[in-house]
């Protein structure tokens, strides 16, 4: 049984009770255990010339002076006792709460002891001792790391555990990585590694170490990406849409205004797919209101006039019904057949819409998940269109390509997706990002305002329903909360604006109303019946409603950026000025420099970036719903470069054919299948 396999039983000195703390760390197998990162080191190497520096730690061979005391203050203890230094000086040794310590100093006795010392009390606050030995010791006079436990387990005691694996399992720990790759980037061998990660010999070799595990982690999942991308490709050929480039630049001269550059360009590249054997598997980033949906309705046209059929789904309701719309508006008119799927869709409507979509009849199929059903059968499906693509799950996204024989899919994002995830979540993928936008949109107005100004946003918001625009007001909670009484929530925002803007109809949104009133609250917003909508972030989704002109958001500082500019892109989408006010009083300097962010561009990938700087990647999307992969000593936010080399790496592997002869082939495999985003494990 190799470490990949073996539970963490077998090390020594692991029985079942202390296996639950490890399991409770997602530590199971002996792998899992020498991955394992510390978060910190602490140097508690013996220097015997250093000087004592008040508040300072340090780790001293001394020897008791003197029998310990100990004093109680109700339940809690300190125990103290006269220890000489190598240098004949004393230094007074205190143990708080660890009465037990008493009967186990020894006058005479030689200890390592680190702490933090008090020169006004010429004190040592002892954190570990332990007796002299002649063998190294785990926990002093060296580099020792400090890892993160849970409730059962001490830092003290995994570190045990792990000088133990090494011991029994380090001549077990295999190399994947080809010899070329380490020699060309000066890559220790894993074993080196593994040991200097967690027992470094100095500051060089712990940087070496976590570079090499790094690099590791990003081409392994590098590599299984790569891999499907070719045995997809490989498995099934796509269909070739011939005169897709034709049809799309007809699409595109019917169209009341002109295409930016940007759309252009992506346009280009998704026609270049379409015609190619190769099933494209391309992401369409772009920011608010840069066009997108545009270019995706020049992709469904091109695929419909060369005879097949298309589909979009969308995560919510109205923004399949406001895709529909559009397309009525704009692929209805060019002689394109087009129809809406949803869960709220009639029966006896639903049964026609099935035989069409299953006749070929219908050209392109806008829905929601109703198109996932076992019943939409389609005919010849040829693409798939996700949009707000994070917003479903890797097995959702899955089920609607497979209605499909290798039909071409593309997935729509208007959360714009640092360079960096773009690599990691999308690492199988072609990503073409829109940086501009369309000629004449009027720039949001962002202004961050404190609390105690809201009756001045009020007024504010009174003028501009007043002219015949409308308005969004957004707070973090649904309804009170007693741990976070100072938090706007929507329920009681929607009583106090009711009376606030009497004369006016206010309107509520949020996660926990059932999905018919949900849909009914929003198509009352978008029709114009409602003049203001209290709502939680299920509004950020791009629903257009070109009337609404201001965005007042509750406890901004409780968003992230991302989320920010998500919720503020929700208006500057007419032709008035728009204008997003933030009411906040951030307790952080993060959420300052959130805010100011905000305030100083709407350029939604710088903010991405400042996002993914301030936040870190597990907390802009969310891991599970996102694909973003949690690496063990890899991180996206400073390690892109490596990322980049590791992509291309394994790329150049992929497409040479030299994947199965890779070394350590039984670790490779394993730690690929371990890799999230892909759905099928690999065969042996």
């Amino acid at each position: 049984m190799s470490i990949y396999d073996s539970p963490i039983e077998h090390v020594a000195g692991v029985g079942p009770k202390r296996a639950r703390p490890l399991r409770a760390l997602s530590i199971c197998t002996i792998d899992d255990l020498l991955w394992y990162s510390p978060f910190r080191y602490e140097d508690r190497k013996v220097d015997p010339e250093a000087q004592l520096v008040d508040g300072q730690r340090a780790t001293l061979l001394v020897a008791i002076a003197s029998p310990p005391s100990v004093r109680y203050n109700g339940k809690r203890s300190t125990v103290t006792a006269q220890c000489r230094l190598t240098d004949g000086q004393t230094v007074r040794g205190v143990w708080y709460n660890r009465p037990y310590v008493r009967d186990q100093l020894l006058p005479g006795q030689s200890l390592l002891v680190t702490g933090k010392y008090d020169s006004k009390r010429n004190s040592l606050i002892v954190e570990h001792y332990e007796p002299c030995r002649p063998q190294a010791s785990v926990h002093s006079d060296r580099v020792v790391p400090v890892y993160a436990v849970s409730e059962g387990l001490t830092t003290a005691q995994l570190r045990t555990i792990i000088h133990a694996a090494l011991r029994q399992y380090g001549d077990s720990i295999e190399e994947p990585l080809p010899a070329e790759l380490r020699q060309k980037y000066k890559l220790m061998d894993k074993r080196q590694a593994i040991s200097e990660l967690h027992f470094p010999t100095n500051g060089v070799q712990l940087s070496a170490a976590r570079r090499r595990l790094m690099f590791e982690e990003f081409f392994l999942f590098q590599l299984k990406l790569q891999a499907f991308r070719v045995l997809r490709h490989e498995s099934q050929s796509a269909l070739i849409l011939s005169g897709a480039q034709d049809h799309a630049h007809a699409f595109a001269k019917s169209l009341p205004f002109q295409l930016t550059l940007g759309q252009k360009t992506a346009i280009r590249a998704i026609v270049g797919d379409l015609c190619r054997d190769e099933a494209m598997n391309r992401l369409l980033q772009g920011d608010v209101g840069s066009g997108k949906t545009a270019v995706a309705f020049a992709a469904l046209y091109a695929v419909a006039k060369a005879g097949y059929q298309g589909a979009m789904m969308a995560p919510t309701e109205i923004l399949a019904e406001q895709h529909y719309h559009q397309a009525v508006d704009r692929l209805h008119i060019l002689g394109v057949r087009v129809l809406l799927l949803t869960g709220n869709t009639r029966a006896a409507e639903r049964e026609t819409i099935l035989r069409s979509v299953q006749s070929g009849e219908c050209d392109v199929l806008f829905g929601t998940h109703a198109l996932l059903e076992e019943l939409v059968s389609f005919s010849r499906l040829a693409l798939v269109v996700t949009d707000e693509q994070h917003r479903f799950g890797v097995l959702q996204r899955k089920l609607l390509r497979e209605k499909g024989r290798a039909p071409h899919v593309l997935f729509l994002s208007a959360t714009p997706i640092p360079r960096t995830l773009a690599l990691a979540i999308f690492g199988d993928m072609d990503v073409t990002t829109i940086t501009d936008r369309p000629p004449g949109r009027i720039p949001i107005e962002t202004k961050w305002l404190p609390p105690e100004r809201e009756s001045q946003v009020w007024r504010f918001v009174r003028r501009e329903v007043a002219k015949g625009r409308q308005a969004y007001v957004v707070a973090p909670l649904v309804t009170a909360s007693e741990k976070l009484s100072s938090v706007a929530d929507t329920e009681q925002l929607f009583d106090r604006l009711r009376q606030v803007f009497a004369g006016f109809r206010v309107g509520l949104l949020h996660g926990q109303m059932s999905i018919r009133e949900k849909e009914a609250s929003m198509r009352e917003f978008v029709g114009g019946q409602v003049n203001i909508l209290v709502a939680t972030t299920v509004i950020e989704v791009g629903v257009d409603v070109p009337n609404a002109s201001v965005m007042v958001v509750f406890d901004a500082d409780r968003f992230g950026l991302s989320q920010l500019h998500q919720l503020r892109g929700r208006v500057g989408r007419g032709p008035y000025p728009s204008y997003c006010l933030l009411l906040a009083k951030p307790t952080t300097s993060t959420g300052e420099e959130r805010l100011k962010a905000m305030e100083q561009t709407e350029d939604g990938f710088a903010l991405a970036e400042k996002d993914l700087s301030l936040r870190g990647p597990g907390d802009l999307f969310g891991y599970r719903q996102s694909g973003i992969p949690e690496f063990r000593v890899g991180d996206l936010q400073n390690d892109r470069i490596a990322m980049r080399v590791a992509r291309d790496e394994a790329t150049l592997l992929v497409r040479n054919r030299l994947f199965w002869v890779l070394p350590a082939y039984s670790a490779l495999r394993h730690t690929l299948n371990r890799a999230q985003v892909i759905d099928e494990p690999l065969a042996d």
